[in-house]
């Protein structure tokens, strides 16, 4: 990575600032408090320059969640009208929130034994963790290659979603049901698949079929909450529009496109790094993991097929993900049901509208924020509020469900994915104490499938969540709308994912 300039931000207001770019290019807009922009090191800011003088790019924003990735930071929004990045995607194409809203109150999940019961349940449907796949729990929904075919192809349609036993109503509350390929169709992916199985260029694709309806590592997990919406007007009728039940229990999901999408992006990454050093094209920073196409090439046609292969893969699996956890609560609870509320990426490139321009907007461990009257959400559930935005905390501060005001538009209509690393995962191992840690379980009464929960998982391992929370509600990116307090967590300790 180039550059050992110190970097400094120039604040633009209690939330907001600016880091300068060289050669009187369009600053970074950075959100986040003073005690926020604090946790930005020197390396972030650097990354995040690196992306905004690499070619075709004309906006990026730092959220409040930002810390050091691959190429450019985690937290941060990349907008081209010219150039696609595998970078700021990240190798888990699609990693996604979800949340389902079940019909029981709070006091169904009140008793230990009940909780343990519901996890052991959920545990014998969705395995956790790096390879794991359906053969390795009993009650899993097996997928076969041919099946699997058509879910990379065609998403959350409703042919495939019934085949599953996915209600096929839940694809109407996702951020995007299906992918189609470079051209906007799905022949295109039908086409780069079968070249990519033929050639080999995808060895044992029936196997990582073999993990839709799974977690992955690291910081993915399932979550049982209670939600708690807030007492204003405004938050009462945007929960009632999301078909949030208060004081009832939900479940919060985060997980992505596992192995399968993992393969299609590392592929990605070789190809170009070999074509830059062959053709010895300048890296942006001279960071290998900041390798781009220029759209129209073949390079960025096939790229585009493959994120969105690995889209379609993430989307169904979240699906199947949800319908299994319904599965198991009924099983402990009979006669509970559910209703997904809604499904959100924060590692994709998508086309929107930046300033009147189409541009390929790229979150990279950001989420999408459109307000009420956004064009793009005519003619969905959420057309007169904004969609539901999903933001994970930690199990001991709880999570948040958001809703975009107008002033997004400064973020590229984006805010953060989550809280953000404050600790590298060594240095959490190193310093965190494991009876410290599992003991503020206890005393949260929080239950866990972990013999000990993962040290680099720990609250303590992140930022504080209230002052992230702060950060994009002070900026008037969005505002809150129900709060979820965990009751106990699916996680697993394998390295991340995303």
């Amino acid at each position: 990575m180039s550059g050992d300039k110190m970097h400094e931000l120039i604040s633009t207001g209690d939330a907001t600032a600016i880091l300068p770019t060289p050669r009187n290019t369009k600053p970074i807009t950075v959100i986040g408090t003073p005690a926020i922009r604090e946790t930005f090191d020197q390396q972030c800011l650097q990354q995040a320059i690196n992306s905004r003088m690499a070619p075709g790019v004309t906006d990026l924003v730092l959220n409040p969640d930002a810390h050091i990735g691959y190429g450019a930071p985690v937290g941060c929004v990349m907008a081209s009208p010219t150039h696609i990045y595998p970078g700021p995607v990240g190798v888990d194409i699609k990693c996604s929130m979800s949340l389902l809203q079940l019909d029981i109150p709070e006091e169904a999940v009140a008793e230990r034994t009940v909780r343990r019961a519901i996890i052991n349940a959920i545990c014998e449907r969705t395995p956790t963790g790096a390879g794991k796949g359906q053969r390795s729990v009993r009650k899993s929904r097996h997928v076969d290659e041919e099946p699997g075919r058509r879910v990379a192809i065609e998403g959350a349609s409703r042919s495939v979603c019934e085949n599953l036993g996915i209600p096929p109503e839940w694809a109407d509350r996702c951020e995007d049901s299906s992918h189609v390929g470079h051209d906007d169709t799905r022949d295109a992916l039908g086409n780069r698949l079968e070249k990519l199985i033929d050639s080999g260029d995808f060895p044992r694709f029936g196997e990582k079929m073999m993990q839709l309806g799974s977690y992955g590592g690291g910081n993915h997990f399932g979550e049982c909450e209670v939600v708690q919406v807030g007492d204003d007007q405004r938050s009462l009728s945007v929960a009632e529009t999301f078909g949030l039940k208060d004081r009832h229990v939900a479940f919060l999901s985060h997980c992505g496109s596992r192995g399968f999408g993992h393969n299609l992006a590392a592929a990605q990454f070789n190809v170009l790094q070999r074509k830059f050093e062959r053709w010895n094209i300048p890296l942006p920073g001279d960071d290998r993991q900041l390798v781009y196409a220029p759209l129209g090439t073949a390079e960025a046609n096939d790229y585009l097929d493959d994120m969105a292969l690995g889209a379609n893969f993430a989307t169904v699996n979240h699906l199947l993900i949800n319908a299994l956890v319904l599965e198991a609560f009924q099983e402990v609870l009979p006669g509970t049901t559910g209703q997904l509320i809604y499904f959100i990426s924060h590692n994709i490139a998508r086309k929107e509208v930046i300033d009147g321009k189409m541009s390929w907007v790229h979150r990279k461990g950001a989420t999408r924020a459109f307000p009420s009257g956004h064009f793009a959400l005519k003619g969905t559930p959420f057309a007169e509020t904004g969609h539901p935005i999903l933001l994970p905390g930690n199990p001991r501060d709880g999570s948040a469900i958001m809703v975009a005001d107008a002033g997004a538009a400064l973020s590229c209509y984006s805010v953060n994915h989550g809280a953000g690393r404050v600790l590298g995962r060594r240095q959490a191992h190193r310093t965190l104490d494991q009876q410290t840690v599992d003991a503020e379980f206890d005393r949260e009464d929080i239950l866990t499938n972990c013999r000990n929960y993962p040290k680099d998982e720990a609250p303590a391992a992140y930022k504080d969540f209230d002052e992230v929370l702060r950060s994009v509600k002070s900026a008037g990116l969005v505002s809150e709308v129900a709060r979820l307090k965990a009751r106990f967590v699916i996680k697993d300790s394998s390295k991340a994912d995303d």
